[in-house]
């Protein structure tokens, strides 16, 4: 009887290793809870920090085109509206920090309000989260520091929705607050989007067909017109894997393996309740 008694213990504690390892393995693989940080920090993105173009656009059309971490410069004067574009996709967190180097102080006689707008590839006019969206700078200061996070991109939402969806994302800097006598000083401004993962914990039960970037109907539409069509272009770019549009999340992960450790609890439970079998001092048939 101690053969039997021993094996079904030996069963039971190797049920229970791997009941606990799955556990750990499925803590540890997934991410953390993408729950909004302290600062704008946290949306550090994960090209790294690089140069870009030099000079910025004046209108949606003409906005300059910016990769992910990558860096726009630009002379203007103050009064005019600058414009970037840059891409984010379904599971990404855009944030957008910029810098405008002021004026000389001699040539500066009052305070001054800075502002960035983001936009997404509708030009609905999305929210930050967080950050400094809009600030004032005094007479006396040398650079205004303005930053604004978003909130999650979704791959999908309802029409009536304004959530942030996979495509272009638009940049407007601007003052929107100096005297009249005060426009047209020359001024220079630094751009930086960056994104970052924040998992499956915002995935929804479906996708764009497209990602709402510009021109991207008309090319469709030529892509289907036969082999002369003209090969499909995005003005904007896009990320520098592709467009994922949740075709792929974390939480296959926690699908495959919530199926495995209930697979694994059930055959523990069942070893727990079908007894030791019949005893073997009992005849056969009774």
């Amino acid at each position: 009887m101690r053969t039997p008694i021993r094996r079904a213990r030996g069963v039971r504690h190797a049920l229970t290793g791997a009941l606990l390892a799955g556990l750990t393995l499925l803590t540890t693989a997934s991410p953390a809870s993408p729950a909004f940080a302290d600062g704008p920090s946290a949306g550090a993105g994960p090209s790294g920090d690089s140069a870009g173009p030099t000079e910025a656009g004046t209108t949606f059309r003409t906005a300059t085109a910016l990769a992910q971490g990558q860096t726009g410069t630009a002379q203007a004067s103050t009064g005019d509206y600058l414009y970037w574009v840059f891409p984010a996709d379904a599971g990404q967190r855009p944030t957008v920090e910029a810098t405008v180097k002021l004026p000389e102080n001699a040539a500066r006689r009052s305070a001054s309000t800075w502002q960035i707008v983001v936009y997404d590839g509708l030009r609905r006019r999305q929210a930050c989260a967080y950050g400094h969206q809009t600030r004032k700078a005094g007479a006396e200061a040398a650079t205004v520091e303005l930053s604004c996070v978003l909130r999650p991109v979704r791959a999908w939402s309802e029409p009536w929705a304004n959530d942030p969806l996979p495509g272009s994302y638009y940049v407007r800097l601007t003052v929107v607050d100096l005297p009249a006598d005060q426009l047209g000083l020359p001024i220079g401004a630094k751009v930086r989007p960056t994104v970052k993962e924040v998992g499956g914990a915002h995935d929804v039960d479906g996708t764009l067909s497209e990602p709402l970037v510009p021109g991207v109907s008309v090319a469709s539409a030529g892509d289907g017109a036969g082999a002369s069509a003209a090969p499909r272009t995005v003005a904007a770019g896009e990320p520098e894997d592709g467009w994922a549009s949740g075709r792929w999340t974390d939480r296959w992960l926690w699908t495959v393996g919530g199926g495995v450790l209930a697979a694994l609890a059930a055959v523990f439970g069942y070893s727990l309740t079908r007894g030791r079998g019949r005893p073997s001092h009992v005849p056969p048939g009774v």
